[in-house]
């Protein structure tokens, strides 16, 4: 008999003999390991509750589908607070936001060929195991209401033996579908996927990076500006995250007149502050930000927006840059944007609003910029990722 001590940041129980990681499990139960490794609850936590997706026990897409909603939010804040905390911060801790269920607008979805058609889903926990998912409660609706269609184009996709990814986005005006496959994009298979996507609604159909067919403008709304991302773009996972993150954004920046986004993307931040602020984007992508450009010249009653493809990660604005700015939004990557921000922390720059996927890099940029004499008055963490063990944080930098 083990007893579950803690939880690790991915969820995995830390069990009495100092050694065992087990899953889906929670703090204070105690626990049976069977011999090939299966767990029997013997004694169940009051935060358990039963799952609810019929999928969970053989579906690796969730994590936390067992925990009370409340345990779950509680222990992502505790993971922010955990990161931040270590390097002697001690800001307010605003309340968690967390997305609702079947709100994910984008799924990377498989698809293999069966003997009776194809199967989509995904794989199992730690597995090859296609699952199929047809109940899915992560995903919107008209996510799951593809599954059908994308089981057929599995089959004009899939070679017998192969596997295929299928990233789907909820688009206003039907699915943008992008196929990743080892086959072969002849004449008569683009004339088939055509079809395809006629038949089924789709808005856009991209094979390999190479478009097929454009129905209808993939459009994504940021802010009251419709947006076509290149296919695969990044994109908050869900619509409420996006709208929580924006709204922090705006509040740290509001008396801003000039902002640099960093990182900008397709225009997540810039076009919604673009109503109120000049705004200079900066982007590794150039296709991003041809389309945060479209986006801005087909906009209504937007500010001047200007877009600047740089790496920046080896070439991170300097001070003697920033100084045209009154603010600045930077969202990176989960490594975070440590040149970048060091040279924020040289600059004269005032106000930071910083987004971050990654608590751990979140906190060591966070203790750069303190150690410069900028306060962080507080964190809001956003659950997008929701009954998973990514979460995202949300900050203010005021130089003091």
């Amino acid at each position: 008999m083990l007893t579950i001590e803690s939880l690790t940041h991915l969820g995995m129980g830390r069990a009495s003999d100092g050694r065992s990681l087990l899953p889906r499990v929670l703090p204070g139960e105690e626990v049976e390991v069977a011999q090939d490794g299966t767990v029997r609850i013997v004694t169940p936590s009051t935060d358990r509750v039963a799952a609810s997706c019929r999928h969970y026990k053989s579906c690796g897409g969730c994590a936390m589908q067992h925990a009370k909603d409340e345990f779950v939010a509680d222990w992502k804040l505790g993971i922010v607070q955990k990161a931040v905390q270590a390097h002697g911060l001690a800001p307010d801790f605003r309340a968690v936001a967390t997305s609702p269920a079947r709100s994910r607008r984008r799924a990377k979805l498989s698809g293999r060929r069966t003997k009776k058609g194809a199967m989509v889903g995904f794989h199992g926990r730690a597995s090859h195991t296609l699952v199929a998912v047809p109940d899915c409660q992560l995903v919107t609706p008209a996510i799951l209401a593809i599954q059908p269609a994308l089981e057929a184009l599995t089959v004009l996709a899939c070679s017998r033996k192969g596997e295929i990814d299928l990233t789907v986005t909820d688009a206003a005006l039907g699915p943008d579908v992008f196929v990743a496959t080892d086959k072969d994009l002849t004449p008569q298979l683009r004339v088939e996927l055509a079809a395809f996507a006629n038949q089924h609604g789709l808005s856009r159909l991209v094979w390999n990076d190479e478009p097929v067919v454009t129905i209808n403008p993939p459009t994504q709304d940021f802010g009251g500006t419709k947006v076509t991302p290149p296919p695969g773009a990044f994109l908050q996972a869900t619509k409420h995250g996006e709208t929580t993150l924006l709204q922090a954004v705006e509040e740290i920046t509001a008396k801003a007149n000039r902002v640099v986004d960093l990182f900008a993307g397709c225009g997540t931040f810039t076009l919604p502050i673009a109503k109120r602020a000049e705004v200079h984007a900066v982007e590794g992508e150039a296709e991003m930000l041809n389309a945060l450009d479209r986006g801005w010249r087909e906009g209504h009653q937007l500010r001047k927006v200007t877009t600047e493809t740089r790496d920046l990660f080896r070439r991170p604005l300097e001070p003697d840059e920033l100084r045209h700015f009154d603010a600045a939004v930077i969202d990176p990557p989960r490594a975070g944007a440590e040149a970048q921000i060091e040279a924020l922390a040289r600059s004269e720059i005032k106000t930071i609003a910083m987004v971050s996927c990654n608590p751990i890099t979140f906190a060591r940029d966070a203790k750069m910029l303190t150690d410069v004499g900028f306060s962080m008055p507080w964190v809001q963490t956003v659950d997008q990722f929701r009954w998973s063990p990514h979460v995202e944080v949300v900050a203010p930098f005021t130089r003091k």
